[in-house]
Formats: C-alpha cells, sequence, structure tokens
C-alpha cells in the first residue's frame, strides 16, 4: 500500500513533499501596509469576497523567513523545511465578516509550495530575501533597535517583483491593523480531462486555522514599498499609492486544521 500524505506517495511514506499535520511554524517577518487602486484589487476578489470598505485598498505585504516542523523533528532536515516566503494580504469581507484575502504568494522551497496549496494560498517559486538580525553585535547585524533599518526583496524568473525598505522607530507590545483578521484564501486544483478543463475538481473558500499564533520582539517604523512591472506576473497591478507603516517582528504558529466557507463548483 503507498503512503503519504501528499505526493509522491511511496511504500513508506517518507518521499511525500510535506508530512501531515499539526504543522508548526516559526520565523522572522518584514510587513509593510499600504493601499492600492481598489478598482483595480476589487477584480482579483473572487465571488462572495469584497474589499473591507472601512478601510478601501488597504493591503499587507510580508516577506517571511521560516523553519518548520511537524511531529518528527522535521526542523533537524533545514535545506528541506526552511522556506523564505513572501504574502500580499488585502483587507476584505466575508458575508460582513473582516478577512484577509491571499491573492498572491512566492516561496523557495517545494515542501512549502505544497503545503501552501493543500491550505489554499497561490504559492509559486520565488528568491526571498531580508535583512537578518543575529545575536553576536555586529556591523553586518541590523540590531533591533530605535533607526535600524531593515529591508526585504522577491523576485522570480529573475525578475524583481516588491521591494521594501523600512527604519525602526519603536517597540509595540502588540499588532493594530496587522494579521488580526483571519486569513481566507482558494483552494483550486483544474482538471486536465478535455471537455472538463473549466470545471475544476476543487475550488474552495477556505479560512486557514492557526493555533498557538504568538509575536515577539514587534517593532513599527517608517516603510518604503514598491512592486516593479515584470513580463507574466500581475502583482505590480496591485502596487501601492499610499505606503504605511513598516513592522519587524518574530512569530511562531500552529496550523491543523482549515474551515470550508463556500465550495465555488456549485
Amino acid at each position: 500500500m503507498l503512503k503519504g500524505f501528499a505526493v509522491p506517495r511511496s511504500p513508506l511514506g517518507t518521499a511525500a513533499l510535506t508530512p501531515p499535520p499539526p504543522w508548526h511554524y516559526a520565523g522572522d517577518v518584514l510587513a509593510v501596509e499600504f493601499w492600492n487602486d481598489p478598482d483595480v484589487s476589487a477584480d482579483i476578489l473572487p465571488r462572495g469576497v469584497k474589499l473591507d470598505a472601512l478601510c478601501w485598498g488597504r493591503s499587507v505585504a510580508l516577506f517571511a523567513d521560516c523553519q518548520f516542523t511537524a511531529n518528527c523533528d522535521e526542523y533537524l532536515d533545514p535545506a528541506r523545511f526552511q522556506s523564505r516566503e513572501f504574502f500580499v494580504l488585502l483587507d476584505a469581507t466575508w458575508q460582513g465578516s473582516r478577512i484577509a484575502w491571499c491573492p498572491y504568494a512566492y516561496a523557495d522551497n517545494d515542501a512549502a509550495i505544497m503545503r501552501g496549496w493543500i491550505a489554499g494560498y497561490p504559492k509559486k517559486c520565488g528568491v526571498v530575501h531580508q535583512t537578518r538580525t543575529f545575536a553576536a553585535a555586529s556591523a553586518a547585524s541590523a540590531p533591533l533597535a530605535t533607526k535600524s533599518r531593515f529591508a526585504g526583496c522577491v523576485s522570480a524568473r529573475g525578475q524583481r517583483l516588491a521591494e521594501a525598505r523600512l527604519i525602526l522607530r519603536e517597540r509595540a507590545d502588540h499588532l493594530v491593523g496587522l494579521l488580526d483578521r483571519p486569513i481566507v484564501s482558494r483552494r483550486y486544483f483544474p482538471r486536465l480531462c478535455a471537455g472538463m478543463q473549466d470545471k475544476p475538481a476543487v475550488d474552495e473558500l477556505v479560512r486557514c486555522i492557526m493555533d498557538n499564533f504568538l509575536i515577539s520582539n514587534l517593532w513599527v517604523g517608517e516603510a518604503e514599498l514598491s512592486f516593479p512591472e515584470a513580463h507574466g506576473e500581475e502583482l505590480d497591478m496591485l502596487g501601492p499609492i499610499k505606503v504605511g507603516r513598516g513592522f519587524r517582528f518574530s512569530f511562531s504558529c500552529s496550523i491543523s486544521d482549515c474551515e470550508m466557507l463556500a465550495d465555488l463548483t456549485v
């Protein structure tokens, strides 16, 4: 019998791209809030999801340097279970409830991409970097301190897709207006069979359920953000017309469940 939570299924199951949940994450994040053209960003929403009229066009760009484990000390295999990722989240609503909608995401690791597809995140291959800080003080280590500078960038197929810079100004005790909404995404798997290619096998709106979500070393400051135009990409269409605060923090969370909000095949 073939085993494994994900493909490829194999006799032992260890060849699968990712192990079964629960999935545990920890990492460092650079985040920038921004506003885009609501007439453009509204076009990227699926049926039933609407832009939040109380914060019209507000979005967040996140650069994350992550480490993962499940139940078998997977973090001891860092080449396989570390990843650098980039997400965009739009402030939106679903049936009157405030949500964050994820239209685009990138990761540099196939296991992270597979977990994203399973959870509904539309992850693509990308190269993501951010300024790091280390315990040993050095001119090469950006300290978590007032006026310290950080940067993040993402590229794909040799093209720069997003670039951010921020200057830390002050510590904060909690996030306000950032990651305080449930994230909703779309699980979409098309069919290859002729005559059914416009009838996906799976088309669901889902809410990823995060447990034990923790934030530490939160700093807030001023930021810059740009989405350069790139061939074969559409991220630049969500480009900022206004940039707000920048954030730098560490996080951890666990994921073992998601809630299906709607079956869009119906």
